[in-house]
């Protein structure tokens, strides 16, 4: 009589098992229960036991329980005795654990045993069920039996909180058959006849016949090196890899399952190690008459010493480490690893296919949406990426992949310089400076194509909307520089200056669309195209500054003498107040100015026929030859002032950005 707390035997059961964890184990047992030799003849019949009731939207009852019958040697004294011990080492050789019917209790309430044995030459009925308590046997009977034939039935029912997902027996039956295939197809040791039913024998679904055709046909697959070897703490340790194609996958991932003794202790999908593994596969050269679906998944399956040596107790993990392990030396991602390079050699074609396709993709997006990464591209590996990568996951791949580069060549930088003599470093100096020149060259292209971008928006904002109007002054106003901004808060590459003259890209800000001296100072109308952004170089008075006045796309009104939103007096009075000292730097400097202090103005405006006559007649400009802009010195203020119209500026700037723009194809 065993003496053992086994709610709390029950409740320590964590390490990755399932409700078919329990099933497994019964069905293992009713393999182990054959005679020696006698695999070939035995027969295990898998009774699906179903709910009373069915639920409101449901098509099948629920599944209760399970009825595993077999016709092996039955419970004898010593197999029944074993059963009463925990941990016991009966089945030790067959890489028993002496622990694997503890998983029933935790997925099911109840588990019943009827079985008859032959002892002598007399047949013997025995019945008992599985304790809660301190016992693991209870309610035990032992009789005479009628029956001609050992074998024994456990019952585990009273299905607990965990539900069984899986209603069919076809479906059950797959599932299964995934978790035994190492039995199914060990031809050391034939495997009995497993049958999957309902009761009565309804809907049987037999296990093997997934070997030898039909419908969920299982086939293995050829394949060239099956073995491999890692370096663990005691020496080399030796794997075996057997792949089996699994048709009609039903949604199923192609999969990596690690064994320990014949049993399928965990899985994962093998586009975790290679993305093209993420779809099923079509076998074009199975007959489309033979009567099942020809779109397969794959699984590999993984033998050897190490995993037997270290499966855990419940036979759901290993005692190794997922990705480190230091005691052991062998991880599991490691095994999982190799035996994806394995699984991936045994598809051949249908990967390399696959993979030809994800860099046609990856090769169309750096030709037509980042040629800047061209040369980071050449060098990356993408064997990580997704099987059909989307535009954002190939950039940031391919950041990653630059940043990596940027952080190696520091650090071989470091060394150089760290190097007393030079001389011996010559060849390691000249890749270092031909991998920053590329970076380099990468950085260029990249900035040179964001301004076809910016330049692309620009004219997009200067066109009418579908109602005839133009777009909101806002737009092209953020465009070349953002509303409300000053230089705290705005960088030399947060703005498009450069749309207006390249000299400007490194200027210092010092207003835009705010005023200048806090809230009551000057800052000219309140439309945004009407106030006033100024920009210099350093803070020193022979530094130019320089002002621009945005109009609004064909607005005119203000190319009237009376006007008070004058652009070009509003320029002049904007440098008579710089010159008076008005004006501080947003950090609460004076601005620096004296008498030789250069000032440019800038008025960007449509041309209209108005604006072109009020800009000659009455401001007194004189036209740029190309007719698109006017300008006038004031010599008294040191003041240029150029009047242009948009088209002008958008042409100039792309004008000046051509040659980059067709250097990089774009």
């Amino acid at each position: 009589m065993s003496n053992i707390n086994i709610r709390r035997v029950i409740d320590n059961i964590r390490s990755g098992t399932t409700v078919y964890t329990p099933v497994i184990e019964l069905i293992v047992n009713a393999i182990q229960a054959m005679p020696p030799g006698e695999g070939a003849n035995g027969r295990i019949d898998v009774t699906v036991l179903r709910a009373q009731d069915l639920g409101l939207f449901d098509l099948v009852p629920a599944v209760d329980g399970f009825a595993v019958r077999d016709n092996g040697v039955g419970f004898t004294k010593t197999n029944r005795d074993a059963f009463d011990e925990l941990y016991t080492a009966n089945k030790l050789t067959q890489g028993g654990k002496g622990f694997g019917r503890f998983t029933c209790l935790k997925y099911f309430d109840r588990l019943h045993v009827e079985s008859d044995f032959r002892h002598g030459d007399t047949m013997h009925h025995r019945t008992f069920d599985m304790g809660v308590e301190n016992d693991i046997i209870v309610g035990e009977t032992i009789g005479a039996s009628q029956a001609k034939q050992t074998g024994s039935t456990v019952t585990i029912s009273g299905i607990r909180a965990v539900k069984l997902q899986d209603r069919g027996v076809d479906i059950i039956a797959r599932s299964l058959v995934e978790k035994l295939l190492p039995y199914l197809v060990d031809t050391t040791v034939p495997c009995p006849r497993i049958v999957v039913q309902d009761v009565g024998g309804v809907n049987a679904v037999v296990l093997n016949d997934y070997l030898s055709g039909g419908d969920g046909h299982i086939s293995e697959m050829k394949v060239g090196a099956p073995v491999f070897t890692l370096p663990a703490a005691d020496g080399s340790r030796e794997f075996l890899v057997r792949v089996f194609k699994f048709y009609s996958p039903r949604s199923q991932k192609s999969k990596i399952s690690l064994v320990a003794h014949r049993r399928e202790v965990t899985d994962i999908t093998v586009q975790t190690y290679v993305p093209e593994f993420a779809d099923e596969f079509h076998d074009a050269g199975l007959p489309a008459d033979e009567g099942r679906d020809r779109n397969y998944i794959v699984k590999a399956y993984v033998y050897g010493p190490y995993l037997d040596e270290n499966v855990s107790l419940e036979r759901g993990a290993f005692h190794f480490g997922r990705d480190t392990d230091l005691l052991l030396g062998v991880t599991q991602a490691q095994i999982e690893s190799a035996a994806a390079d394995i699984t991936r050699e045994a598809m051949g074609e249908d990967i390399s296919t696959r993979r030809e396709r994800k860099q046609k993709r990856i090769d169309s997006y750096v030709a037509n949406e980042a040629p800047w990464h061209a040369s980071v591209a050449a060098d990356a590996d993408f064997s990580s990426l997704p099987m059909n990568p989307s535009d954002t996951e190939i950039e940031i791949h391919l950041q990653r992949h630059k940043h990596a580069v940027e952080i190696r060549t520091r650090s071989e930088v470091a060394t150089i310089l760290a190097k007393p003599d030079m001389s011996a470093l010559s060849e390691q100096v000249g890749k270092v400076l031909a991998r920053i020149s590329q970076t380099s060259k990468n950085d260029l292209a990249h900035y040179v194509s964001m301004r076809k971008c910016v330049l692309d928006l620009f004219r997009k904002s200067l066109e009418r909307d579908e109602h005839g109007r133009y777009r909101s002054e806002g737009e092209v106003h953020d465009i070349i520089v953002p509303r409300r901004k000053n230089s705290d808060d705005l960088d030399y590459d947060e703005h498009n200056l450069w749309i207006l003259d390249e000299r400007l890209n490194f200027a210092d800000y010092l207003t835009s669309d705010l005023p200048m001296n806090g809230p009551q100072s000057d800052r000219g109308d309140v439309t945004i195209f009407n106030h006033k952004v100024a920009f210099r170089g350093e803070n020193e008075a022979s530094n130019p500054i320089i002002i621009f006045e945005f109009k609004r796309p064909l607005r005119h009104d203000f190319a009237n003498p009376s006007s008070d939103d004058d652009p070009v007096e509003q320029v002049v009075r904007y440098v008579r107040r710089f010159r008076s000292g008005d004006f501080q730097t947003p950090e609460g400097r004076d601005i620096s100015v004296t008498e030789t202090t250069p000032f440019y103005g800038y008025v960007i405006c449509d041309l209209t026929t108005k604006v072109r006559d009020w800009v000659r007649d009455v401001k007194d400009f004189t036209p740029m030859p190309d007719g698109l802009g006017w300008y006038r010195w004031y010599s008294n203020m040191n003041l240029y002032i150029e009047v242009l119209s948009w088209d002008k500026l958008r042409k100039d700037a792309e004008m000046r950005n051509k040659i980059f723009f067709h250097k990089l194809g774009i």
